[in-house]
């Protein structure tokens, strides 16, 4: 096998299996897990009704570009959302969800021979994805800490000046996973900067871009940030997913959009990888990019959750309040976030993953140590309940 695979760390919910073995929860209280980031929305009845109004297609071997309605349906939704008017032909894939597009694209991208670039630079806290997508490439990750006296921004002056030549991609993030941060046109023309000089691939993970509070005021993403900027999309590949917008984790859905020449050569490497979205899964996932009623409904629950318990969460924990996801990146307690965790599930039967395990050790420090990552995907009245629990936990241990 494989020796790179020697190089992966458990996954972080692997790690909270085994924080919690041998651990009984309260019996008496209903469980909440508020550690995973997968949405509990019900899904629309129409995508579902699409899915299956689709299922006709099974009988035929899809196409690896997808079909040319659904790369017309992805053009559509980014004209309107981000004002960009892309290239369905050239400029456009459909993708088995962000994950197996973020993990593939560095496979596709890392130039791993002896003398080529080799260094992958992702947020440290950080989806896991990025790391094990550059080990497996044969690349170096190199871990920018985002820290909250700066404001969990990617500070790249901590980035040594000589190690930029061997950078092949930068994975950014946005809205943040786990901080809920949104990169700013002034960031984005800082990175736009960096990769002109210094001649690396940005890749965009914008997977939470739907979820945000204020409607009509959507986050800035990397397409609309390159227009005002006046730039291109030259280096500039950007992912994004119909699970979080849509609640259809289970669909496996999702797009990439940017530099045709760069999009060329990744479909050359899908061609080869076996990665042809199922046509009834094109079916619905048109019905659903082409749809913008259902998102609107999906953030007022988010809206409504968050509203409900920032406030009575706010004496027990510190946290900032999202610009955008459906996350809250907590400061706990005494700054132990594994035992916090586990007397939580303990006493409580509350879930909520450490921030460590979401982050490594870089700059003599792990930036998610002593922070909890809250997902706010259960219903309403659950997530209430957690937050009365998470209250209560505190106020006996203090």
């Amino acid at each position: 096998m494989n020796p790179r695979l020697d190089l992966l760390h458990p996954y972080p919910f692997q790690k909270l299996r085994e924080l919690f073995a041998g651990v009984t929860p309260n019996p008496e209280l209903a469980p909440i897990n508020l550690s995973i980031g997968e949405p509990k929305h019900p899904t629309p009845q129409f995508i579902k009704d699409a899915l299956v109004a689709g299922l006709d297609g099974l009988a035929n071997y899809p196409i690896t570009q997808g079909s040319e309605a659904l790369r017309n349906a992805i053009a559509a939704w980014a004209e309107r959302r981000y004002g960009v008017k892309l290239d369905p032909a050239t400029e456009v894939l459909p993708v088995n969800g962000s994950r197996e597009a973020l993990f593939a694209f560095a496979q596709a991208s890392v130039d791993s021979s002896r003398h080529g670039r080799r260094v992958v630079i992702s947020p440290n806290p950080f989806y896991q994805i990025y790391e094990g997508a550059a080990l497996l490439a044969g690349a170096r990750p190199f871990f920018l800490n985002t820290l909250p006296e700066n404001g969990f921004r990617m500070d790249w002056a901590k980035v040594p000046e000589d190690l930029w030549e061997q950078v092949n991609l930068v994975y950014v993030c946005s809205p943040g996973n786990p901080t809920g941060k949104v990169m700013s046109l002034a960031d984005w023309q800082e990175l736009f900067e960096l990769s002109d000089r210094h001649g690396f691939v940005i890749a965009a993970d914008e997977c939470y871009s739907e979820i945000y509070f204020e409607e009509g005021e959507p986050p800035l993403g990397a397409l609309t940030a390159a227009q005002q900027l006046g730039r291109g999309l030259e280096n500039l590949i950007v992912f994004n997913s119909l699970s979080k917008r849509s609640n259809v984790p289970g669909l496996r859905s999702g797009m990439v959009a940017g530099d045709a020449g760069l999009m060329k050569k990744f479909l050359l490497y899908r061609t080869y990888h076996g990665s042809a979205m199922s046509p009834a899964v094109q079916a619905a996932s048109v019905a659903a990019w082409n749809d913008e009623a259902h998102v609107a409904e999906n953030r007022r629950q988010y809206a409504e959750k968050f509203a409900a318990v920032m406030p009575r969460l706010k004496d027990a924990l510190r946290f900032d309040a999202p610009d955008a996801a459906f996350y809250l990146w907590a400061r706990v307690p005494g700054d132990d976030d594994t035992s916090f965790a586990r007397e939580l599930y303990r006493t409580a039967h509350v879930t909520v993953l450490p921030g460590s395990f979401l982050a490594r050790d870089a700059a003599g420090v792990n930036p998610g140590k002593g922070f909890v990552r809250i997902a706010l995907v259960d219903r309403l009245d659950a997530c209430v309940e957690a937050a009365g629990r998470i209250v209560h936990f505190v106020g006996k241990a203090a």
